[in-house]
């Protein structure tokens, strides 16, 4: 997930706690916030579910390339296991961070452990590794682009994400991120047919959602949450 400078002071979130969640795998906590990275029902199962399973396995189907924009990069989790799953896929994937972990926490992660690869400390320590503002190919065919910036600064290429990750911090936490304005960006970056996951089912992001253009669609959620959001752009014949 990521913080907003607008909303967020930058001292508040370098007090983070590592947590270990219901599935084994860790979260942060901000006690400030009084706010996690990840589900405490279990960060690994719920990335699973909300961005693999319910978007990237999706758009998968469909294409060979993927441009893929992830809103809060965060710990890595979400790049990870997208590298895990990308099965001969080439994706250019961009992430928005304007808080990047420092590297004494991003030490202690345990999702290369958690995933049983022993290639996947590497992979990691590569996606945190690489240049900010740059693209970085991690692996053959996964071209990783981190932006250090706000997502409200940052000019997006219009038609060009066939999925977006939407995983900032909760709505009542930075509802800057929320608005139908950065919907309406983000909207305006994908493709038609083009999608959005978000593990938040609130109503007030449903209806920003749709004003913003999207069809919205509400899914089971992982375990311990009843709902997930998945919003697509419209293709117009």
């Amino acid at each position: 997930m990521t913080k907003v400078r607008a909303t967020i002071d930058c001292q508040k979130t370098k007090s983070q706690i590592l947590k270990i969640t219901a599935d084994g795998s860790h979260t942060l906590f901000v006690p400030s916030l009084n706010e996690h990275y990840h589900s405490v029902f279990g960060a690994l199962q719920e990335s699973m579910h909300v961005f693999i399973n319910t978007g990237y396995r999706e758009v998968s189907k469909k294409r060979e390339k993927i441009n893929l924009l992830e809103i809060g990069f965060g710990t890595g989790l979400n790049a990870l296991l997208t590298i895990l799953n990308k099965n001969e896929k080439e994706i250019t994937y961009w992430a928005i961070e304007a808080y990047p972990l420092d590297e004494s926490l991003i030490s202690k992660l345990n999702y290369p452990e958690i995933t049983n690869n022993s290639l996947d400390k590497e992979i990691f320590s590569q996606l945190h590794n690489a240049n900010w503002n740059q693209i970085t190919e991690i692996i053959q065919g996964f071209y990783l682009y981190k932006i250090d910036s706000e997502i409200q600064s940052l000019n997006l290429p219009k038609n060009h994400f066939h999925l977006v990750y939407f995983d900032a911090f909760a709505p009542e936490i930075q509802p800057e991120l929320w608005t139908e304005t950065i919907f309406l960006k983000i909207f305006q970056s994908l493709i038609p047919g083009g999608i959005l996951v978000t593990y938040s089912s609130k109503g007030i992001v449903k209806q920003n959602l749709r004003q913003a253009g999207f069809l919205v669609e509400r899914l089971k959620g992982a375990y311990g949450k009843r709902h997930i959001l998945k919003a697509e752009k419209p293709i117009i014949n």
